[in-house]
């Protein structure tokens, strides 16, 4: 008999939702960057383990929302975790609990499942007589099923989270998704988000909110000594027209970097050339214009 369990990964912004869960997965199926909000809609990730069938749902992180596309990130986030057999709330052990932290936690009180917290970047406490002062304060908070510190970034401890999920997984006949596929995202929208995160890396805190990348085409053709080549056509968009010339940057050096940064890993992905027209188009106010948002795929339904 087959076995699934639906986990949402729950935390406010920039925990390391999305570094845990690749690193559970063992593929790059979300971005990562350090920069908050940098997952915007839910993410599936898969794994199958013998008849058991993991999905992870990363959600966007729990935060204010101040325009048309961060309500919806907080409604995807909610609903990823209203649809989850088990949560696994991300905390970040080096810092305070805030208050995005406690209405979150208030949030799980209204539903009937249970919570895991995972306390991350255990890495950086140098004196791990401190994690038992840190469990103490998240117990007080929440009657949590487990707790578990790990770091996402050296692997410590992530070994004890299948283990600690599976007790949730309910028998089915068949799995939801295909055994051999870590996301079910479609690969246009990864495409968009790997641009996206070389954005994230390469600009000033500022700008990257407010851009969004969209891939207008994607070819796949053969050169003339008959290897497989990709031709792509992607589009940047931003909000300002200040923004713009920043992104191209000084004789287009930061839209070459991103282009540079976000085709080496694409040509990793297909093991094939990848042949890239990138530009930078102004949409202005973008985020809470809420047709763009649907084109886009960005939007909570």
């Amino acid at each position: 008999m087959n076995k699934n369990v639906f986990t949402a990964i729950a935390g406010r912004a920039n925990t390391g939702k999305s570094t845990l869960m690749n690193l559970l997965v063992g593929d790059k199926v979300a971005i990562v960057s350090n920069k908050p909000q940098t997952t915007r809609t839910k993410i599936h990730g898969i794994i199958t383990e013998n008849n058991t069938q993991f999905i992870f749902i990363d959600t966007p992180g729990f935060h204010r929302a101040e325009n048309r596309l961060s309500e919806h990130m907080v409604k995807q986030a909610r609903s990823g975790v209203a649809g989850a057999d088990v949560i696994l709330m991300v905390a970040d052990c080096t810092k305070k609990f805030s208050p995005a932290d406690l209405s979150l936690v208030e949030s799980f009180k209204e539903l009937e499942v249970d919570v895991l917290l995972l306390l991350n970047k255990v890495d950086l406490v140098k004196d791990k007589t401190k994690l038992l002062g840190i469990i103490e304060r998240y117990s007080k908070l929440y009657e949590f099923a487990e707790i578990i510190p790990i770091s996402a970034k050296t692997g410590e401890n992530t070994e004890k989270i299948l283990p600690a999920l599976e007790k949730y997984a309910e028998e089915t006949e068949e799995h939801y998704f295909p055994s051999d596929i870590s996301t079910d995202q479609a690969e246009k929208i990864w495409l968009s988000e790997i641009v996206r995160e070389k954005i994230l890396r390469t600009m000033r805190e500022e700008i990257p909110f407010g851009t969004a990348v969209e891939i207008e085409s994607m070819k796949e053709s053969e050169t003339n000594k008959g290897k497989d080549i990709i031709d792509l056509s992607v589009v940047i968009y931003c909000e300002k027209a200040s923004h713009k010339g920043m992104l191209i940057g000084k004789q287009g050096q930061n839209l070459k970097k991103i282009g540079s940064e976000a085709r080496l890993e694409m040509e990793e992905y297909f093991k094939c050339k990848v042949n890239m027209e990138l530009w930078v188009k102004v949409k202005e106010d973008w985020r809470n214009k809420e047709g763009f948002i649907t084109d886009l795929g960005l939007n909570a339904e």
